[in-house]
């Protein structure tokens, strides 16, 4: 009946609450993956040394390094490519100065760790990657990431080592890296070899070939520019804007030493995002080792390849289905508190309002209070609700049989069950709340 609508509400509520928690769960597997299609699988790994990056350089021992760096503030061994701006290091080393020992790239790892070994030196630069102690300073953008890998300029990464080794305020950032366009003939020799070749390679550039074709620009063969590493404090040139002119719609793709540049179609969409994602990954690797421009190369047009076929530009994000489960599932969690938080105050207050059947109230007071009901509602009744009342009153009549017969309170209670049962359906057909058996016998059952 109406009057038992706490007891289902609360019923409800936990059942709710369980569905609700069992589909959250079960949500956390789904998972939804989206591809263009299957990227070309990388190479197997290869064997270190078998990519090229070695450059077979030999060092002096310990011993040796040691005493030529007590010798003098800065030890540069042949093949050594780091430069770097003295006052800037002056300045951010302040008055505790530093010894500073410059090698080559592409070392072996026991030539490495022979470096490392050499306590008196402040500050090893391998390569471009500048350490110290068990400090290593890396760069993080692309106005770094130019200088470092196109020109072999490490003063940002060795100003804010130095300054944190000895304790100084850090180092102002360097400026941009200057830029420059292509002299008349820098650009006529340019364009005359891609239009010839599809290369232009540079006295001094480690480029040997370019890929006959690549994945990275669907239906457009890219057009390649390799040149050495470019030399520090002099401005950097710009091939790529000046030759993405002279090949309108042509993928450029400029080499300075192992600095990767792109301008073309769709520049402005990716070419940051790979730029980014390609030296963020693999910058700590090129600064220390001497890779071929081929190779990376290579590794820079698989990244690419891998972001198209990731779909972040060129095409249109693909269709995908509405989920409602995905749409709902941020609200799962407070709707199963909402359903806990009813279901708890339910039963709270089933517990703090006793005068149900069977929570302590005896037989006499329960009968005597419905048999005083149903007296004062019987001048009321008329119609339908005479049925109603006329089941209530017989309900009471057994009851009070079954009482005098010392009949087992259970089954006394179930004949007032029904009986209250009965009562509250007429007092409902009768429009009077006060009359149903749940207000009435409150005060009289307390």
């Amino acid at each position: 009946m109406i009057r038992h609508w706490p007891d289902r509400v609360r019923w409800i509520l936990l059942a709710v609450a369980v569905v609700v928690l069992v589909a959250f769960l079960l949500v956390q597997k789904q998972s939804t993956q989206v591809s263009y299609g299957q990227a070309p699988a990388g190479a197997d790994p290869i064997p270190e040394g078998s990519a090229g990056e070695l450059s077979g350089a030999t060092i002096p021992s310990t011993e040796q390094l040691t005493a030529m760096v007590k010798a003098a503030p800065v030890v540069r061994l042949p093949g050594s490519i780091a430069t770097w701006d003295d006052q800037a290091v002056k300045a951010a080393a302040g008055s505790a100065g530093a010894r500073i020992l410059v090698a080559p790239p592409g070392l072996k790892k026991d030539d490495s760790a022979r470096l490392r070994d050499v306590d008196d030196a402040t500050v090893r630069v391998i390569g471009t990657e500048v350490s110290g102690g068990v400090l290593q300073a890396s760069a993080d953008r692309a106005g770094e990431w130019i200088r470092q890998f196109a020109t072999g300029d490490v003063t940002e990464s060795l100003t804010t080592l130095v300054a944190h080794l000895n304790h100084q305020p850090d180092a102002p950032d360097q400026p941009a890296l200057a830029r420059r366009d292509p002299t008349a003939g820098e650009l006529t020799a340019a364009t005359a070899a891609l239009q010839s070749t599809g290369r232009f390679i540079a006295p001094g550039a480690t480029m040997k070939d370019v890929p006959a074709s690549t994945a990275a620009f669907p239906g457009a063969q890219p057009l390649y520019v390799a040149l050495p590493q470019q030399p520090a404090g002099q401005p950097l040139i710009h091939y790529g804007p000046a030759l993405a002119k002279e090949f309108p719609g042509r993928p450029i793709v400029a080499m300075y030493g192992s600095w990767v540049e792109y301008d073309g179609p769709s520049a402005a969409a990716f070419a940051d995002v790979a730029t980014a994602s390609f030296y963020g990954q693999f910058g700590d690797r090129l600064s220390e080792y001497a890779y071929p421009q081929r190779n990376v190369l290579g590794a820079w047009l698989d990244r690419v390849t891998a972001i198209r076929y990731a779909g972040l530009f060129d095409r249109p994000l693909p269709y995908v289905p509405f989920d409602p489960v995905r749409v709902a599932l941020p609200a799962l969690p407070w709707l199963f508190a909402a359903c806990a938080v009813g279901f708890l105050a339910l039963s709270a207050r089933k517990v703090l309002r006793p005068g149900r059947p069977g929570t302590g109230v005896g037989v006499p007071a329960r009968l005597a209070g419905l048999t005083a009901l149903a007296v004062e509602i019987s001048g009321l009744t008329g119609g339908a609700s005479d049925a109603s009342l006329t089941r209530g009153i017989t309900q009471l009549t057994a009851a009070r049989e079954a009482f005098d017969q010392k009949l087992p309170d259970k089954h006394v209670h179930g004949l007032l069950d029904a009986a209250e049962s009965d009562l509250d359906t007429t007092a409902e057909l009768l429009g009077r709340a006060d009359y149903r058996p749940a207000a009435f016998l409150q005060g009289r059952l307390a």
